[in-house]
């Protein structure tokens, strides 16, 4: 039997995803955190804020977690497909946004690891197939809740407005295969353009991202060798952000990838409040690492 013989199939995972998500919501597999939406604007991006209604389940679920790996072995009725010989798709256990994908390792690599060629083969066949944010939080102070390494995708609207609240500061990003910087955002990071090219399966596509995010960390000075700080990275069809970072949490507020696109969660009114004072921009500026004179 070939070994490949199970892999995704061209144009399957999105249907293979709404098949999946009944099936474990059918079992009662996932968990969608219930939130209420709030906008709070800064900076001329108006954040799009999470308020968690019931934050306790999540909280007892992922205590029984902390000493497990959720990805070894997986919960059958979590998987999705195999996107590669190297990669597994699973769905988020606790999901605020629907079809939250996990692009996964199947043997254990370190959260903190260096992206390779294979995680940018898998997140590139994930991204053809379905147009979302894919984003990775490279270690614990980026925002990672699992060792096991993992990149996640959010499908994203097909809405003409800007479907994630940081997009109108990243419209500078032009020439392809320039490396820049957004002048609206305050803290030091590094973006450049997607290359539609990389996601035709037919083209060496991995290759080429993984040249692109190995010049998005040195531009911001890490290595392209081995782990040397925590970052967030952000991957669309359009574009892609490198943020280094100095913390996990602004005033007990976590923060993650999604942050940097614009979309952060909170527990409760009162971290409301203390967006609201304070503002989404200044808290990413805070977790982030100043700009370099």
């Amino acid at each position: 039997m070939d070994q490949h013989e199970h892999l995704l199939k061209p144009g399957t995972l999105w249907p293979t995803l709404l098949e999946r998500t009944a099936h474990a919501r059918d079992r009662k597999a996932i968990f969608t955190i219930p939130t209420t939406p709030e906008v709070i604007e800064q900076s001329g991006v108006a954040f799009q804020v999470r308020v968690i209604t019931a934050l306790a389940k999540k909280e007892e679920a992922r205590a029984a977690q902390l000493n497990a790996n959720p990805f070894l072995p997986y919960d059958p009725d979590l998987f999705v497909a195999e996107i590669s010989p190297t990669h597994v798709a699973l769905l988020n256990k606790f999901n605020v946004v629907d079809h939250h994908l996990l692009i996964v390792t199947r043997a254990f690599e370190d959260q903190e690891a260096l992206l390779t060629r294979e995680d940018c083969a898998a997140l590139l066949i994930c991204l053809n197939e379905i147009d979302g944010l894919g984003f990775y939080n490279a270690g614990p102070a980026a925002g990672a809740s699992q060792r096991h390494k993992h990149l996640q995708l959010i499908p994203l609207p097909a809405s003409p407005k800007p479907r994630l609240p940081i997009e109108p500061l990243l419209r500078s990003i032009q020439v392809a295969g320039a490396i820049g910087t957004a002048p609206g955002l305050p803290f030091l990071h590094a973006c450049a353009p997607m290359d539609l090219e990389w996601l035709d399966p037919r083209k060496a596509g991995a290759s080429s991202l993984l040249t692109c995010y190995h010049s998005l960390l040195r531009a911001v000075g890490l290595s392209v060798e081995a782990p040397s700080a925590p970052y967030n990275l952000l991957v669309t069809r359009q574009w892609l952000l490198l943020v280094p970072r100095s913390e996990e949490y602004f005033e007990g507020i976590s923060i993650n990838a999604l942050g940097f696109a614009g979309a952060l969660l909170v527990k409760d009114a009162a971290q409301l409040a203390l967006l609201r004072k304070h503002g989404p921009m200044t808290a990413l500026q805070r977790v982030a690492l100043p700009q370099e004179s």
